[in-house]
C-alpha cells in the first residue's frame, strides 16, 4: 500500500489538485492491490473530495480489470459506482453486464435494473450496491437505518408501489420507506451480524455471551469495528448483558480478552480493542515490545504484567530461554540501581536459573539502605518477596517493618506487616509506634484511616482495640477529617473518612458513643461543628446519638440555649476573632448571594421535582445560613485572649507548655480556643483532651495521655512567644 498513505495526506489537507494528480499516476500502475484500492476509494468517498473525485474515478477501472480476487473485485467495482457522478455508457454496460453474470437467476433482474437506473442508464449512482440492497429486501432479513432508527427486520417488499415494510429498533410500529429513501438510509445486514443478533433474537444472544463473552466481544469488533471499553458498554450493557450484572461479567469477558490471541487489547483505557485478521501469539507480541529497548523500568513492568497475565507461557522452553536471556542482558547492559537489580533476579529465579536464591539473598543482606530499596521496588509482589527475605534473613527486621508500615502506599503491605508484628515478641513495640501516630494523626492520615479501620472491627484484638483505644482513634479521625478538607490532596481521603463515618446509619458513631463518657461525647460533638464537609444534617444526627447515649446532653444543650455560662465563652486571639468576622461576611455579602443566582438558574431549568441542580443549590443555602447561625452564636459569646488573661503558674488559656515524654523526647504545646488549634503546628484546643489532662498543672508536674506519661519541664505566656511562634 505504498500509495495509501500520500491519498490520505492530500485527503485530511483538503488538496483536490494534489490528489487527482496521484491518482493519475496511480491508474496507470501495473501492479493491482485490491486492498489498497478499496482503502483509498473508502477514504475519499467519507471525505468533501467525493463529489468532484466522481468525474474521475472510472479511470481506475484499467487497473481493476487486473484483479483476480473475486472478493476485491467486486468491492473495489462497488466503490467506483457509489462514486461516479457521470453514469456514462461506459459504465452503465458494466454494471449490467456485470450484475446480470452475479445475479443470472433472478426472476425479478429486469425490474431490479430499473429501480437502480441501470435500464434508463439513467442516474445509476450505486447501481449496486442499491441492487444488493432490493435483493436483500425479503421478510425476516435485517437492515441497519444510518439516520438514527437502529436495527430493523423486514416485514414487508412491494416493488409495484416501490416500498418496503420494517419494524425498527428506535421507532414504534412499522415504518414505510420508499425504494429511494431506503438506498440512502439502509444497510443490509447478514442474519449472523451482531446487531441482527442483537435485535432478532436477544435472549439467544445473552444466553452465549455468558457461557463465551469472549466470542462475543470478537463478534462486535468483526462487525462494528475497533470499540474502546465504554463504547463495548454502551453496545452490550442493558440490552444484551442486564445492567446489575455487567461489572461482573465484564471482568470475566476481560480476562477472556486478554487471553485471546485475535483481540489485540489497547494499553491505554481511552484506546479501543481491535480484532486482527490473524492470530499473534502472545509471545510473539512481547518479544515485538522488547525489541523497541523500553528503558529497565518499563522493562520490569512490561515483562511482569505479562508473566502474570500469561504464565502458560513459560512452558515454551524457547521462549523461556529467550526471556532468560533478554533479563541477562538488562544486567548486564544497562545500568540498573539495587532495586531493578532485585526485581530482575526475581524473574530470573523464577525461570530457576541457578544461583540467582543466593545473590539474591547476597543483595539483601549487604544493602545499607533495605527501607529505600523496598520503597523503590515497583512491583508489589516483588516488594513482599524482599520482606519475606528480610523476615528470615536480617536482625533488624522488626525495625525496618515498624517503619515500613508507615511509608508503604499499600494497605496490602500493610495488612502483611501488621500480621508479622501483631505477636507477643513485638506487640509492646507495634504499640508504641501506633501511640505515636495517635498522637499526631496528620503525620500519617492514609494510615490513621486504614488503622481505624481495622481496630473498629467487632473481632479485632489489635492495640487499641478496646473501647477507650476505639475512642481515642475516633476523636483523632475527627480532627484529621477537620484538616484534611482544606487540603485538595486529600480530598478523596475526606470522602473516604465521611463514607466510614456514615456507612450503615452511623453505626460506627452509635458504637463509640455507647462506649464514651460524657465529657468524651461533649468533645466530639465540638469537633464535628468543626469539620465542615458534615452537612448539617450530619451534625444533627451526631448531637441525636450523643442524646440518645447520654440523655444528660440534651438537659445541658436546653440549658445552654436559655442562658450561657462562664464554659461557653469562645476564648479566642485577635487573629482568630478577626477570621471569624471575615468568614461570617464572606457568607454573608458574597457566598449568600452567589447561592441566590444558582437558585434562580437551576430553577430555570424546570422540572424541580426532577432537577440535581436545583437541589444542590438548596442544600448549599441550608448549609450557608447554619453555617452562618453557628459563626455569629459563637462570636456572640468570644472573647479575646489577652496578655493579662494568662498565668505562667499552672497549665491554662494562652499557656505554652514544654514537655518530655517518658522517652526523653521534647514537644510543645499552645493551648488556645477552638479557632485558633492548629495540630500541626502543636497548637491544641482548650477544649481538647490533650489540654484538659494537663490543665491546673505546674512545672515539675507530670500527667498522662495515651498510656503515656509527660512532666512539665516549663511554661511561657503565649503572647510572649507569639512573634518567634509566627517565624
Amino acid at each position: 500500500m505504498a500509495y495509501l498513505k500520500d491519498f490520505r495526506e492530500r485527503i485530511q489537507n483538503n488538496d483536490y489538485p494534489g490528489f487527482l494528480k496521484i491518482w493519475e499516476e496511480y491508474c496507470y500502475g501495473d501492479q493491482p492491490d485490491g486492498e489498497e484500492m478499496i482503502a483509498v476509494l473508502e477514504s475519499v468517498k467519507s471525505s468533501e473530495l467525493a463529489k468532484p473525485f466522481g468525474l474521475h474515478v472510472e479511470r481506475l477501472l484499467p487497473l481493476w480489470r487486473e484483479l483476480t480476487d473475486q472478493k476485491m473485485i467486486h468491492g473495489v467495482l462497488r466503490l467506483i459506482f457509489d462514486l461516479q457522478t457521470t453514469s456514462s455508457e461506459t459504465l452503465a454496460e458494466l454494471g449490467t453486464e456485470y450484475i446480470k453474470i452475479q445475479y443470472a437467476d433472478d426472476p425479478l433482474l429486469q425490474e431490479k435494473l430499473r429501480l437502480v437506473g441501470l435500464r434508463s442508464h439513467e442516474r445509476f449512482q450505486s447501481a449496486i450496491r442499491n441492487f444488493e440492497l432490493l435483493t436483500h429486501f425479503q421478510p425476516g432479513n435485517f437492515v441497519f437505518h444510518t439516520a438514527g432508527w437502529g436495527t430493523g427486520e423486514i416485514l414487508e417488499v412491494s416493488l409495484v408501489r416501490e416500498e418496503v415494510s420494517i419494524e425498527f429498533e428506535y421507532v414504534i410500529g412499522p415504518q414505510y420507506l420508499s425504494f429511494e429513501k431506503a438506498f440512502r438510509t439502509l444497510i443490509p445486514l447478514t442474519k449472523d451480524h451482531f446487531y441482527a443478533r442483537r435485535f432478532g433474537n436477544p435472549d439467544a444472544l445473552e444466553k452465549e455471551a455468558r457461557e463465551a463473552p469472549g466470542e462475543i466481544i470478537k463478534l462486535l469488533l468483526r462487525d462494528l469495528g475497533p470499540k474502546t471499553a465504554s463504547e463495548i458498554k454502551e453496545e452490550l450493557s442493558d440490552l444484551v448483558i442486564p445492567a446489575e450484572d455487567w461489572n461482573r461479567w465484564w471482568q470475566t469477558a476481560r480476562t477472556k480478552i486478554k487471553k485471546d490471541t485475535k483481540i489485540a487489547s489497547p494499553k491505554e483505557l481511552k484506546d479501543p480493542f481491535v480484532l486482527r485478521k490473524e492470530e499473534v501469539p502472545h509471545e510473539v507480541g512481547l518479544h515485538k515490545a522488547l525489541e523497541k529497548k523500553p528503558g529497565v523500568h518499563a522493562t520490569i513492568q512490561m515483562v511482569y504484567n505479562f508473566l502474570r497475565d500469561f504464565p502458560e507461557t513459560l512452558k515454551n522452553q524457547e521462549f523461556r530461554a529467550s526471556l532468560e536471556a533478554r533479563m541477562k542482558d538488562v544486567l548486564t547492559l544497562e545500568q540498573v540501581d539495587d532495586s531493578q537489580k532485585l526485581q530482575i533476579l526475581y524473574f530470573l529465579e523464577d525461570l530457576s536459573v541457578p544461583k540467582i536464591s543466593q545473590e539474591i539473598h547476597d543483595l539483601i543482606q549487604a544493602s545499607p539502605k533495605l527501607i529505600d530499596l523496598v520503597r523503590s521496588i515497583q512491583v508489589m509482589s516483588f516488594q513482599k518477596r524482599t520482606l519475606v527475605h528480610i523476615r528470615k534473613g536480617r536482625k533488624d527486621w522488626k525495625e525496618i517493618y515498624l517503619d515500613l508500615i508507615f511509608t508503604v502506599d499499600s494497605n496490602l503491605l500493610r495488612d502483611f506487616f501488621l500480621a508479622e508484628l501483631d505477636h507477643a515478641e513485638t506487640k509492646d513495640d507495634l504499640k508504641k509506634v501506633l501511640n505515636s501516630l495517635l498522637i499526631h494523626p496528620l503525620s500519617y492520615p492514609e494510615v490513621f484511616v486504614w488503622y481505624f479501620q481495622k481496630i473498629v472491627s467487632a473481632k479485632s484484638t489489635l492495640p487499641f482495640s478496646d473501647g477507650s483505644g476505639k475512642n481515642a482513634f475516633f476523636e483523632g479521625i475527627l480532627i484529621l477529617l477537620d484538616h484534611l478538607e482544606k487540603k485538595p490532596q486529600y480530598r478523596d481521603l475526606s470522602k473516604k473518612i465521611l463514607a466510614i463515618l456514615t456507612a450503615d446509619r452511623y453505626k460506627l458513631v452509635r458504637d463509640i458513643l455507647q462506649h464514651s463518657s460524657e465529657e468524651e461525647a461533649k468533645e466530639y460533638l465540638l469537633l464535628a461543628t468543626k469539620c465542615s464537609i458534615l452537612s448539617d444534617h450530619d451534625i444533627k444526627i451526631l448531637h441525636s446519638l450523643a442524646e440518645v447515649a447520654h440523655p444528660a446532653l440534651s438537659r445541658l444543650r436546653k440549658e445552654k440555649q436559655a442562658a450561657p455560662k462562664e464554659d461557653s465563652i469562645f476564648w479566642t486571639t485577635q487573629e482568630g476573632y478577626q477570621k471569624t468576622q471575615q468568614r461570617i461576611q464572606q457568607i454573608a455579602t458574597v457566598e449568600t448571594v452567589v447561592n441566590a443566582k444558582e437558585i434562580e438558574t437551576a430553577r430555570a431549568h424546570g422540572d424541580l421535582r426532577e432537577n440535581a441542580e436545583f437541589k444542590a443549590a438548596l442544600e448549599r443555602r441550608d448549609r450557608l445560613q447554619s453555617e452562618l447561625k453557628f459563626l455569629s452564636d459563637q462570636i456572640s459569646h468570644a472573647r479575646i485572649l489577652t496578655k493579662q488573661d494568662v498565668t505562667t503558674d499552672e497549665v491554662g488559656i494562652g499557656s505554652l507548655v514544654h514537655c518530655q515524654s517518658s522517652a526523653g523526647e521534647h514537644v510543645r504545646y499552645t493551648l488556645l480556643g477552638p479557632w485558633d488549634a492548629d495540630p500541626e503546628m502543636h497548637i491544641l484546643s482548650f477544649q481538647s483532651k490533650l489540654a484538659q489532662s494537663m490543665k491546673g498543672k505546674s512545672i515539675g508536674e507530670t500527667f498522662e495521655f495515651q498510656g503515656e506519661t509527660f512532666k512539665i519541664t516549663d511554661i511561657d505566656n503565649y503572647f510572649d512567644q507569639a512573634k518567634n511562634l509566627k517565624t
